[in-house]
């Protein structure tokens, strides 16, 4: 695994300049002139791009490099990698030009496997290094090459020590399982699924799925809709999906053999993106979708990696390949109307909404999400109305309903509804008394108000109780004990808040309301201009702005508020 890390990192690692500044060419406004040609001009655009995700252009330039400069072991590694990344098919014919890449040996033993030359899969799968990363996927990869090849009884001997081992054990009974289903070693299959239920301790989306579609294939159809009613729950996103994945119950989840290493690829990704290894789960996710192009799990999972990188325009495009006929079509149709939005495209990202509104008009969850963005463009009137529409569409809230209150308050409250902002908290509470994120924003409205601030002061404290590395949490407590007096505690508690999220303004602005408290004027104003380098919303600028003014003259200022509460303050 080390070598793949490695091999990924390099070709992200580019200059964060440009490569033309390395030179120092630029002409009188400070913009490079300098364009490097040829290979070199290929191979330095190519890594640029990688940087800035731009996947298809930096697998174009570096095969470019690489047909003008074959000889250059580098070029041919990063020119292979790139091609993974982007999901290129000619990633194949690059990988054998760099066979000691642990990476490229998965890619041409799938390509056997792809074949059914499942003898030569297995050798390469055999000859993986037994070490990191591959130590755990070699394993799972003979296993399945074997049962590609109809030796399920030796795939299950094979995986017999792994699966005696603690580490991994629900993945590898999973597997063993699926196997042994393929195979028609029913009685086995059922002992291992049972094993892989225990050893996981809760239902994921694809854990659920196999299960399900093993216990209706086995004739307890009641069974697997419970299976897939516990997986998905009764609120979020997957909850939409639950009758079509009800009706999906009796297909296989794994077919073959190829699908069974792509869900091998699938599962070392998933625990790959839980360490944020994301460039290495990116990798396997690629090669799950070359062995799997309709493996719809893989899809989601790359386009999370993808927008947690900054790619929304490539995570949209991962997902633009389902079809409406998959089990999954509503959450992935959510995420890419969250991906539109994210991206500018509020009206096509609504409209895509509304349309899910319409298809299930006793779901919550799409007008949720449209009262979000509207609620993050400060559009909080129209975000409010959104809200209304969720709440109606909940005929007995339960505590999973607790967002849906917090954040119309939120939105309530910005728009100067106050009165129905904390109804919405305290009923928030009443769903989920000690969440900690409704505790500390209802605690620091009140302080604001200086209305009940000695029982916003012990919610605030909870609040930090539970997250006592939270700086929003940890400026409400400082913010709290500055209003009550106590200027030693508040100056401590506002330090460490801005240690905690230096970039916050209002968080410094109390910081310096603090410093101006204990006499510490100078250090005050500098805290102040900090908050307004910071870009604090209008009403802060102003207040800020004020205290600076007063401070050219005024000896001392006594504490007073240097903000709103912040819709982003503890917001899930």
């Amino acid at each position: 695994m080390r070598r793949i890390r490695r091999s990924a990192l390099l070709v992200l690692a580019v200059l964060a300049g440009g490569a033309a500044n390395d030179f120092g060419l630029e002409d009188a406004s400070g913009v490079s002139t300098f364009e490097p040609k040829g290979a070199f001009g290929d191979y330095m655009a190519g890594r640029l791009a990688v940087q800035q995700g731009d996947l298809d252009i930096a697998a174009d330039r570096l095969r470019l490099a690489l047909v003008q400069d074959a000889g250059v072991a580098e070029v041919a590694s990063q020119a292979f990698v790139a091609a993974v990344l982007a999901g290129r098919p000619d990633a194949a014919r690059l990988a054998t030009g760099v066979i000691d890449n642990a990476v490229a040996q998965l890619v041409l033993a799938d390509r056997d496997a792809k074949n059914e030359n499942w003898e030569q899969a297995e050798a390469r799968f055999a000859a993986l290094p037994q070490q990191g990363l591959t130590q755990i996927l070699r394993p799972l990869l003979i296993a399945w090459a074997q049962q590609g090849a109809r030796r399920t009884t030796a795939a299950l001997a094979g995986l017999q020590p792994v699966l005696e081992e603690q580490r991994f054990r629900g993945v590898m009974a999973l597997h063993a399982a699926l196997i042994a289903d393929l195979g028609g070693f029913a009685s086995d299959a059922a002992r291992l699924y049972a094993v892989a239920r225990i050893e996981y301790g809760g239902l994921n989306l694809r854990l659920g799925q196999i299960l399900a579609s093993w216990q209706a294939r086995q004739g307890s159809l009641e069974d697997a809709r419970r299976t897939v009613r516990d997986m998905v729950g009764t609120n979020g996103d997957t909850a939409l999906a639950r009758e079509a994945l009800e009706r999906d119950v009796e297909n296989r989840q794994v077919r073959n053999a190829t699908d069974g290493i792509a869900e091998t690829y699938l599962a070392m990704a998933a625990t790959l993106r839980q360490q944020n290894a994301n460039d290495s789960a990116q990798v396997l996710l690629r090669l799950a979708l070359d062995m799997r192009e309709d493996f719809t799990a893989a899809r989601l999972l790359l386009a999370d990696i993808q927008d947690a990188g900054k790619q929304a325009a490539a995570a949209a495009q991962t997902l633009a390949s389902v079809p409406p006929s998959d089990p999954l079509a509503v959450v992935v149709a959510l995420r890419r109307a969250s991906l539109l939005d994210g991206m500018g495209q509020e009206d096509e990202a609504t409209r895509m909404l509304e349309d899910l509104s319409q298809q299930y008009p006793d779901r919550p969850e799409p007008l949720i999400q449209i009262g979000d963005s509207l609620r993050r463009r400060n559009r909080f009137h129209e975000a409010a109305a959104a809200y209304d529409r969720a709440v109606a569409r909940i005929a007995t809230p339960s505590r999973a309903n607790w967002p849906l209150f917090y954040e119309r308050g939120i939105a309530f409250e910005r728009d100067g509804q106050w009165a129905k902002a904390e109804a919405d908290f305290e009923y928030a509470l009443q769903l989920a008394p000690e969440q900690p994120n409704v505790l500390n924003y209802l605690g620091y409205a009140w302080v604001e108000q200086g209305h009940e601030v000695d029982r916003a002061r012990r919610m605030i404290e909870r609040a930090v109780e539970q997250r006592p590395n939270d700086g929003a949490f940890i400026d409400s407590l400082g913010w709290v004990q500055l209003r009550q007096g106590d200027t030693a505690g508040a100056l401590k508690n506002l330090e460490r808040a801005v240690e905690l999220q230096p970039e916050d303004p209002v968080i410094n602005a109390h910081f310096g309301d603090a410093l101006d408290a204990v006499g510490r004027r100078r250090e005050a104003e500098f805290q102040w201009r900090r908050a307004l380098n910071l870009n604090p919303e209008p009403d802060d600028r102003a207040r800020i702005e004020r205290k600076l003014r007063e401070a050219e003259t005024a000896p001392a200022i006594p504490a007073s508020s240097s903000g709103t509460a912040n819709p982003g303050r503890g917001a899930p």
